[in-house]
């Protein structure tokens, strides 16, 4: 039996990620949360998760390792809750692990932290294009 395509992914969650990311890189908060809390009304968390993912992948890029990836952040137990959630987040996406992924998106919503979260992805992976650009 071959198994079934992975469904495929709207082009309005590729909108999203591009309008969060022009938002973060004009320092716009309130247009990262704006555009999070419209895919989240318009195809609730499946939505907002997705996204997410867009910007874990552009974080990661397309240089990603075979194998597992190790989550190299010292002392990310004493970080702040979205630092730790952004950390763990990309590492999962990295890893193709989907469950853990999914795990954090509704523990942080859970903690009502979800927001801040994924505000701080945004923000980091704004900061991860502006070093790659710059060649670092």
């Amino acid at each position: 039996m071959v198994p079934a395509a992975p469904p495929a992914v709207p082009p309005e969650v590729y909108q999203d990620a591009q309008a969060i990311l022009d938002s973060a890189l004009r320092g716009d908060r309130d247009g990262v949360v704006g555009r999070f809390e419209a895919a989240l009304n318009r195809g609730g968390l499946r939505s907002a998760y997705d996204v997410a993912c867009c910007l874990a992948a552009t974080m990661v890029g397309d240089n990603v390792p075979s194998g597992f990836a190790a989550l190299d952040f010292p002392d990310i137990e004493t970080a702040r809750y979205d630092a730790r959630w952004v950390a763990r987040f990309v590492s999962a996406y990295a890893n193709a692990d989907a469950p853990t992924g999914q795990a954090l998106f509704g523990a942080a919503m859970a903690d009502g932290w979800l927001a801040e979260c994924l505000t701080t992805l945004a923000g980091s992976t704004v900061a991860t294009l502006r070093r790659r650009s710059q060649g670092l």
